[in-house]
């Protein structure tokens, strides 16, 4: 694969060291010309020195040869519009790291579901790690084609599970209601605002965007 990095900071790097070491194609965008040429030694991989946020310089990361943008700088405002210039440009994936938990309904509002925010997940995996738990073992469990998608319930969605009519190869697992997690059955009744979340096939995944993306919502 192709991947692309908005901003040269230490998640980036650590993550573009490990992509690279399996074999993957990297392009590091940065605007200090100083941090590139500290770091350009140490990686083999492509460096862009420009504002990843400026459409030129993205395009000239080449979006129709990129599989995934990853906007990684430590600012929450560069980040969005980073990522919402990449997508405006055609990268298939756009990944957005931001540090402010308060800018995570404008993503989702502006349709930028693969939204990480790195305190909330640390502090989790710290969390469960002291209770004995390793969510680290999730991906032993979650292979090949199985995906996990998540959305946010609207009022026509508020129906039992069953009356969802989702792919044969989908099935809602669970949701979080008022910040509690619950299993959820097939005759579990979903309300507005719960966020709900499926098991499915990774065929899916594109109906189940087009249905429930805010970006899409305006469309139906």
């Amino acid at each position: 694969m192709r991947v692309a990095f908005v901003g040269a900071g230490e998640m980036s790097l650590r993550t573009a060291e490990l992509l690279i070491a399996r074999g993957h194609q990297v392009i590091i965008i940065e605007t200090n010309r100083k941090k590139i040429d500290e770091i350009s030694d140490d990686f083999d991989c492509s460096f862009l020195h420009g504002d990843g946020s400026k459409p030129p310089i993205l395009r000239e990361a080449g979006p129709e040869h990129t599989d995934a943008l990853f906007c990684l700088t430590d600012s929450d405002q560069a980040n969005l519009i980073a990522s919402l210039v990449g997508r405006s440009l055609g990268f298939k994936r756009v990944i957005t790291r931001i540090q402010d938990p308060e800018f995570e309904v404008i993503c989702r509002e502006l349709g930028l579901q693969d939204t990480i925010i790195p305190s909330r997940t640390i502090g989790r995996y710290l969390a469960d790690m002291l209770e004995g738990l390793d969510i680290l073992e999730l991906s032993t469990v979650i292979r090949g084609e199985a995906r996990f998608y998540s959305f946010s319930a609207r009022k026509e969605d508020a129906v039992a599970v069953e009356e969802l009519n989702l792919p044969e190869s989908a099935k809602v697992v669970c949701y979080y209601r008022g910040g509690r997690f619950y299993l959820a059955g097939e005759k579990t009744r979903l309300r507005e605002k719960d966020e709900v979340v499926i098991l499915t096939h990774s065929e899916n995944l594109q109906a189940l965007r087009e249905r429930w993306d805010p970006k899409n919502q305006g469309n139906q």
